[in-house]
């Protein structure tokens, strides 16, 4: 990698030069983002996953720039105008922006006003005018007439104007100091003709509305541009023309001398209608990209930190589980699941309006409950959900067995995939989607790695975003969580292992295969042994899976397969072997990590290894709490202004957190709730987080619920 680039991003990050050369180094050797933040932190410098994908997205970023370039050098070049000092301000670029600013005057044009007037003949005019080395341009003008083409000495210079108002709109450094302008601009909204009705109304609030650009949170640009592109909004930005105009001028003059007399209006004219026709709406169109651009930088980020905390969700563990996918006329649909989330049974009951069947319903769930020894119910969140709550109240339960209520965004999707067909081609959508209501109790991370990150109803406006770079970011969060949990190599599905690091779904079909054939893995060395998977796929993925019960004990813990020479070395110098250490905290508090530093394992790792070494294959994730819902409230017109209730974060964004209140409808905490100005939601409250809340407003027509924070 050039060093313009890893010195850019090493300022841009925050980091050193090393510290990027490094992982661009290997990046190239096709090292993973989990594999270097977890085991190459002498490298890195200790950076964590999230620094390291924001690295890998720079790096991305400026290969894709430096092929770029490759074509802008190429097309100047054939053009005849390539010198030695264009070539080097080209590769010197570290900004698109600077770069495609070089480029325009280069690049090739549709028919303009500007090319017509060439074709006439009228540059040589129009060069004499822009290097003011005229005192009459209509003098001089007149020489430029052609019966039939160019009338009179006034079409000259109109033409000429032309010319000179397109070089305007294609000079850098007006450009950019027209976007500081605009930067520092308001950004107006209005209603048009077609802002009526219901599908409008939702966008009321910005019909006439303006706040300045560098200032408007990333939500309201979002809504505004969406507004926008369904016509119920025009949007402006209110740059003073005659402003403009004057920096316009004043660069020019810079550039080119002062013009006087009729020579100084003509350039005027030209500059006002550079501005109006080429730069006020190619500058406008630029920074509002250039703020929608942070806007999703901002929304994306929202959205993987919930789904970060969605997919670390606590567990129940491997319980026999009772699934209830819950409804009204057409029942509750029920699957009850072994303890590692295989379909043992599934059944319809129907204890609601309008069969009433609460008696027999009550038989079958207590016989089931019995039958297949079930440990744990899950109820999904959606319609009827509060009422088959209720109805499970009146249930006897087994010892220690508990009802949970479990999101089901996102479980009608699964029901009806590709995966969820090939998991279960023989049952229909609906049991399908109990399942996944199950499956999700016991192992949120496992079942939700299924579905797209998008359906699972913890976004703020995902679809008006970047697609590739909220892709980016997704993957990479998911990736994330999965190895920074780790993957039981006998039992994973094929879907959760295709995102551990190095694996991918080819390797993991492969993997599921052998698995198949072979009754399992006995270690992670017999890895090798699986079809395609090489000595990369081997190093990369190997300290994130964990094989229970193996001879060796490091095989079940997050202890790399290369560092396993110094475990050995660390048992020797205690005076054990390594099963006796694996797990002995006291044993592991004696150990000096300096000693085992050597080599190309540095402090950093040794510490790793002795951390784990303490607890080995710890779950970072926290254990799974019950909850329950304040039991008077079943109507949004149970709600009284003051009442205090338990609630769970259903969803994070920029202007604060969506609450379940056990209601059809989630209440809003509004971000100015949560604290000052400014306060960032996702630092302040987490997904799926309970907490105690106070209804500040109730809004039936528009059934919306105004909520404040109780301080616990």
């Amino acid at each position: 990698m050039k060093e313009i680039y890893i010195n850019h991003i090493a300022s841009l990050m925050g980091l050193k030069a090393w510290q990027v050369e490094n992982c661009a180094a290997m990046f190239e050797e096709g090292d993973t983002i989990p594999f270097i933040s977890r085991y190459r932190k002498e490298k890195t410098g200790g950076m964590d996953d999230a620094s390291v994908a924001e690295l890998k997205h720079w790096v991305d970023a400026f290969a894709e720039m430096e092929k770029r370039k490759e074509t802008v050098l190429k097309t100047i070049a054939e053009a005849g105008a390539l010198s030695e000092e264009l070539r080097t301000k080209i590769e010197d670029c570290v900004s698109s922006t600077e770069l495609e600013d070089i480029y325009l005057p280069f690049r090739p044009k549709r028919r303009t006003r500007a090319t017509v007037a060439k074709e006439l003949g009228l540059e040589p005019l129009a060069d004499a005018m822009w290097r003011i080395r005229l005192r009459n341009p209509r003098e001089e003008a007149r020489k430029f007439v052609k019966p039939g083409k160019v009338e009179d000495a006034d079409a000259a210079l109109a033409g000429a104007r032309d010319i000179i108002s397109e070089r305007l709109s294609e000079t850098a450094v007006i450009r950019e100091n027209l976007r500081v302008i605009f930067r520092a601009r308001r950004v107006v909204s209005k209603a048009t003709k077609k802002a009526v009705g219901p599908e409008a109304d939702k966008y009321r609030s910005y019909f006439s509305w303006s706040m300045p650009l560098d200032r408007i949170p990333a939500h309201n640009l979002l809504a505004i541009l969406r507004a926008e592109d369904e016509g119920f909004l025009s949007i402006s930005i209110d740059a003073d023309p005659e402003r403009c105009g004057k920096k316009m001028y004043y660069d020019f003059c810079q550039m080119q001398g002062y013009p006087s007399g009729e020579l100084a209006e003509q350039i005027h004219e030209a500059v006002d209608d550079s501005f109006k026709r080429l730069l006020e709406p190619s500058i406008s169109s630029e920074v509002l990209r250039e703020a929608k651009a942070k806007a999703d930088v901002e929304s994306i980020r929202v959205f993987g930190e919930n789904l970060r905390q969605l997919l670390l969700g606590a567990p129940v563990g491997q319980k026999r589980t009772m699934a209830v996918d819950p409804g009204f006329r057409n029942g509750c649909k029920i699957a009850c699941l072994d303890e590692r989330g295989g379909l043992l049974y599934h059944t319809i009951i129907f204890p609601h309006p309008p069969q009433n069947e609460k008696v027999k319903s009550l038989m079958a769930v207590q016989d089931m409950l019995e039958k297949y020894n079930i440990e744990a119910v899950a109820i999904g969140n959606g319609t009827a959900s509060r009422e088959t709550g209720e109805f499970f109240k009146k249930v006897e339960l087994p010892k220690d067995c508990k009802v949970w209520t479990v999101s089901e965004d996102g479980a009608s999707i699964y029901s009806a995939s590709e995966v969820g067909r090939e998991e279960f081609p023989d049952e229909d959508v609906t049991v399908r989607g109990a399942v996944s209501i199950g499956r999700r109790l016991m192992d949120p991370l496992a079942e939700l790695v299924k579905i797209d990150p998008k359906n699972l109803g913890i976004g703020q406006y995902q679809h008006d975003v970047d697609q590739a770079l909220l892709k980016e970011k997704l993957d990479n969060t998911v990736e994330a969580c999965v190895n920074s949990v780790g993957v039981n190599l006998n039992t994973a599905s094929p879907y959760l292992l295709r995102y551990v690091a190095g694996i991918g779904p080819q390797l993991a079909a492969n993997i599921v295969a052998y698995r198949s054939e072979n009754g399992g893995f006995a270690s992670r060395a017999e890895l090798k042994k699986v079809p395609r998977l090489g000595a990369k796929a081997f190093e990369q993925c190997a300290g994130f899976l964990r094989v229970k019960g193996a001879a060796n004990p490091l095989d079940d813990s997050a202890v790399h397969p290369e560092s396993y020479f110094v475990v050995d070395k660390m048992a020797r110098d205690l005076g054990v072997s390594v099963k006796e250490l694996v797990g002995n905290a006291e044993m592991c508090s004696k150990l000096v990590a300096e000693r085992y530093v050597e080599g190309e394992t540095g402090l950093p790792t040794v510490n790793d290894i002795i951390k784990e070494l303490a607890k080995p294959g710890l779950d970072p994730r926290e254990a799974a709490s019950d909850f329950a819902f304040a039991d008077d409230i079943h109507e949004l017109e149970d709600l009284k202004i003051g009442m205090e209730l338990p609630g769970i974060v259903t969803n994070i964004t920029a202007f604060g957190a969506f609450v379940d209140i056990g209601l059809h409808d989630n209440g809003l905490l509004h971000v100015s709730q949560l604290g000052p100005r400014g306060t960032d939601p996702s630092k302040v409250l987490k997904l799926h987080q309970q907490l105690r809340v106070r209804v500040l407003g109730v809004d039936l027509d528009r059934r919306r619920i105004s909520l404040g924070l109780v301080k616990s």
